[in-house]
């Protein structure tokens, strides 16, 4: 008698498509990150792309921001290590809705898109605000240099 294990094949085709939804657990980071892009206004990167009509079709300007700040979340900083996470990381592939621009697309978008990138920031922590998560108010930081002696025990 030999042993019975769970179906395994590997070149199952899917009789239907799967929801890319149903990959990761509810409360995901990802989601997260979605979510709030949503919330957000991009006009400044998308107007960039509005203005030109000539070119192949880019890649949306929202699934690009939404990978780049799931990206910086998870402590990937190169466009050559996103695009690879593109490929291989469930995460990803969900954000990017199985697409999968290359490293000098991403490096471009985030170059041309770079001040608008950072101009984001602002609205990060005004949605933040809203849903309770932080308090703004003034961070000071104080300059002087003091000797100390660093070798008293």
């Amino acid at each position: 008698m030999s042993k019975t294990y769970r179906p395994y094949n590997p070149d199952q085709q899917f009789l239907m498509p799967p929801s890319m939804r149903e990959w990761l657990p509810d409360g995901h980071l990802s989601y997260f990150v979605s979510d709030t892009i949503d919330e957000m206004d991009l006009w400044d990167i998308e107007g960039e792309y509005e203005k030109s009509l000539a070119g192949y079709p880019p890649y949306h300007p929202r699934m690009m921001t939404k990978i780049l700040f799931y990206a910086y979340c998870t402590g990937v900083y190169s466009s050559r290590k996103i695009a690879k996470k593109l490929e291989e990381d469930v995460a990803f592939r969900v954000l990017a809705a199985d697409n999968h621009p290359d490293f000098r697309t991403i490096s471009d978008f985030r170059k041309q898109h770079l001040r608008a990138l950072a101009g984001m920031f602002k609205q990060v922590l005004t949605l933040c605000r809203k849903a309770g998560m932080v308090r703004l108010g003034h961070i000071a930081l104080d300059g002087t240099k003091q000797k100390a002696n660093a070798s008293v025990a």
